[in-house]
C-alpha cells in the first residue's frame, strides 16, 4: 500500500488527499495541510501529528504525489517537504522516538524490499542483510552471553536484546535512504 486507505479523507482539512504525505507516526495527510500545522507553530520545532500529538520528524510523499507534476503547487509543495525532512529528519532521536518509528520503517522496508519496481541501493540492502544475517546466527548459536541452560527464559533476553539492536540497526540505515530520497540531500 504506498497511498492512504482508500475511502480515507485527510484529518486536518476533512477532504481527499491532495499530495498525500505519510509520517513517521503512520498517519496520512495532505502534504500541505501538515506544512500549514507546522507554518502555524515554531518553525525551529518539529510539528506533532494532530492524531497522535507525536512530533513529525519525517514526511514520505507517496509514489503518486511525485507523479502529479502537472499541477503546478505539488513541486513547490514536495520542495517543501524536502525542506522539512532536512530540517528535521536528522536531529538525533532519542531512543523512545526511534522505538516508536520502528512499525513504520520495518513496514516500509519490508515493502520496499519484496516489490521488484522498488529498489533500495545495492549498499544499503547488502547492510541490512549482513545485519539480520549476523543478529540471526547470534540468535540461533548456542553461544550466549546469558546461557539458557542455566537462567531458562532469562536466557533469552541477550537474543531478545541483540534481536532489538538489529531492528533499530536497520531502522537507522532505512530512514536514511528515506531522508535521502525525500529530504534532497
Amino acid at each position: 500500500m504506498d497511498g492512504p486507505p482508500e475511502n480515507d479523507v485527510c484529518s486536518i482539512c476533512h477532504g481527499p488527499f491532495h499530495v498525500p504525505c505519510q509520517a513517521n507516526c503512520s498517519h496520512w495527510f495532505c502534504a500541505s495541510c501538515i506544512l500549514q500545522v507546522w507554518d502555524h507553530g515554531s518553525a525551529l520545532q518539529a510539528c506533532k501529528c494532530p492524531l497522535c500529538r507525536r512530533p513529525i520528524t519525517l514526511l514520505v510523499p507517496s509514489e503518486s504525489a511525485s507523479r502529479l507534476h502537472q499541477d503546478p503547487e505539488v513541486p513547490e509543495v514536495l520542495r517543501r517537504v524536502e525542506q522539512y525532512n532536512r530540517h528535521f529528519g536528522q536531529h538525533a532521536n532519542g531512543l523512545l522516538q526511534r522505538m516508536q518509528d520502528l512499525p513504520f520503517l520495518l513496514r516500509r522496508l519490508l515493502r520496499d524490499m519484496t516489490d521488484p519496481q522498488r529498489s533500495l541501493p545495492f549498499v544499503m540492502r547488502a547492510r541490512i542483510y549482513l545485519a539480520v544475517f549476523i543478529s540471526g546466527i547470534y540468535v540461533l548459536s548456542p553461544v550466549d552471553l546469558i546461557p539458557e541452560g542455566f537462567l531458562g527464559i532469562i536466557g533469552l533476553l541477550d537474543d531478545l536484546i541483540i534481536m532489538f539492536i538489529c531492528f533499530l540497526h536497520v531502522a537507522a540505515l532505512y530512514r536514511s535512504v528515506l531522508l535521502f530520497r525525500h529530504g534532497g540531500s
